[in-house]
């Protein structure tokens, strides 16, 4: 359906053009007319139309002044200048208004339907964009809170790969390295710093999610993440490694203001917590902060600057490094931590280089963090005496040098567990795999069975043997049984059902069958040398 509007002050040229477009388009229109500059703009304001025919040289308002005005209430109308050839000019000043075109009276019906043919294309196609646009943002409006959702469970349980972080931030158009993370607690009410009907508020929010949502971005640009028992994360990017004063006490004021709001809106308490400034994959630490100042006070919102709840280091001290140092053990990463804990070393040595004995101590705790965090991560049997040398070998360190190639090869040792935790077990696990198989062959096995023996499940055993060894279980089986009886058939006299039985075939037949597979010869052939 068209919504045409016919703008002239000649009764004759409407009746003519209603007649030509209702008899070619019939029910597809509906045509309203207006004779006055005035009437023309009232009309257009309750009418809406879709297309316009407008003459230029109307009473009072003219058609220019009246195109003007019904662009400010209609942006989508295509009008259609109609004047006579003695005021192009008007024509021309009506062509940069962006009307679509212009018939010079009098008008042919050919042009009249040309013209219209050329202004409903234009309406469809605008109209198939928005329906486009709008389906577009449907699908923005499920996938975008998925994909918040996605960063900030990456970020809060460090599961993720780098390049995960680098694609969130690029879908959600986030240029910032930087940020903080909020935690709202809700319940039924606060009884000192713990929320009553914590379940019940859970499930509330559950449902009201979307205007929860709706209303905290008027308070805190942040991005949502879902609720999780009766708290919802939010992550803050930032450009800067920290507030300042005005930006915290800002954050705080909105806060508060949230928390009222919601609190009536909903009829429950609403608490939040705000972490620092943090790089992005340090989220979690800020997220933990956020946790405990509520922990800590009973005030409705509390910030982390305000009252410290991490350990505080002295003004020089590479807190950054230290970090990234154990990051960077805790996902194997051997060349980086070598290189990270050369660089903190070498502050060491700049800093404290008089100082052997506190450089002895740092060295000592840094190492027995780094081999606690590989013996989480591995699974080691830890020993209880197996450093019972660190301390004298530091202590019979003479000089910085020294101790830095001590410090720097434990740290690589702790790390050089973590990556290769994963090699290692296969390894041993194929191994003690292998041995087993050699040992057994000739009874009944399976993959079930050797991976019952190996403690890993059949899938991941399959998997794991076929990328250390080169071929599937059956084929190990089968080519080390094939083997064996490719011995006895040139050592012994055994009968084939002996033999067959002897590598673990209860079925001379298959025996046979197999044998033929792999050596391309029957077993009576290749016994007699054919």
């Amino acid at each position: 359906m068209y919504k045409i509007m016919l703008a002239d002050d000649e009764g004759i040229v409407i009746d003519s053009l209603k007649f030509i477009i209702e008899k070619q388009f019939g029910s597809q229109c509906e045509i309203r007319a207006a004779k006055t500059g005035r009437q023309v703009i009232e009309l257009a304001e309750e009418f809406q139309p879709d297309i316009a025919f407008m003459d230029i040289q109307m009473p009072g308002i003219n058609g220019i002044e009246a195109m003007r005005e019904i662009r400010r209430t209609n942006n989508h109308v295509v009008f259609i200048v109609m004047t006579a050839y003695d005021k192009f000019d008007y024509a021309k000043e009506a062509i940069s208004l962006g009307v679509l075109d212009y018939l010079n009276k009098p008008v042919s019906r050919e042009d009249i339907l040309r013209i219209l043919n050329k202004a409903m294309a234009k309406i469809d196609g605008e109209r198939s964009k928005r329906s486009d646009d709008l389906k577009v943002r449907e699908k923005l409006e499920i996938v975008v809170p998925i994909i918040e959702n996605g960063l900030i469970q990456d970020l809060l349980f460090k599961e993720y790969f780098k390049e995960d972080i680098d694609n969130y931030k690029t879908l959600l158009g986030i240029d910032c390295d930087y940020g903080y993370m909020a935690c709202m607690v809700f319940g039924r009410e606060l009884v000192g710093n713990y929320m009553t009907s914590a379940v019940a508020a859970s499930i509330q929010a559950q449902k009201s999610y979307k205007e929860i949502h709706t209303i905290t971005d008027d308070y805190i640009k942040g991005i949502m993440g879902n609720v999780m028992s009766n708290k919802i994360p939010i992550l803050i990017p930032c450009e800067n490694d920290t507030l300042s004063y005005n930006e915290r006490n800002r954050v705080v004021e909105n806060a508060r203001a949230l928390c009222r709001k919601l609190a009536d809106r909903f009829d429950m308490d609403f608490r939040i917590g705000f972490g620092s400034v943090k790089p992005l994959e340090r989220m979690g630490e800020s997220y933990e902060e956020a946790n405990s100042v509520l922990i800590q006070n009973t005030s409705h919102v509390a910030h982390a600057d305000d009252m410290p709840v991490a350990c505080q280091y002295e003004s020089n001290y590479p807190s950054d490094l230290e970090k990234r140092l154990f990051d960077e053990i805790t996902l194997g990463n051997i060349n980086e931590a070598v290189s990270i804990s050369q660089n903190f070393f070498e502050w060491m040595e700049d800093t404290y280089g008089n100082d052997m004995d506190s450089i002895r101590l740092k060295c000592m705790e840094f190492v027995l963090w780094a081999e606690h965090l590989a013996y989480e991560k591995t699974g080691r049997m830890y020993e209880f005496k197996s450093r019972a040398n660190y301390l004298s070998e530091l202590m019979n360190l003479a000089n910085l040098p020294e101790m830095k190639a001590w410090f720097v090869e434990k740290i690589k040792s702790a790390t050089f567990w973590v990556s290769n935790k994963q090699e290692e077990q296969s390894m041993s696990a194929v191994n003690k795999a292998k041995q087993y198989i050699d040992e057994h062959y000739m009874k009944e096995l399976t993959l079930d069975d050797v991976s019952r023996v190996v403690n890993i499940s059949s899938y991941y055993f399959s998997k794991v043997f076929k990328e250390e060894t080169g071929e599937n279980f059956i084929d190990y089986l089968t080519r080390l049984r094939i083997d064996a009886a490719k011995n006895l058939l040139k050592t012994t006299n055994k009968s084939m059902k002996e033999i067959s039985a002897d590598v673990g075939y209860s079925d001379p037949n298959y025996f046979s069958r197999n044998f033929k597979k792999y050596t391309g010869k029957t077993p009576t052939e290749f016994q007699k040398g054919e």
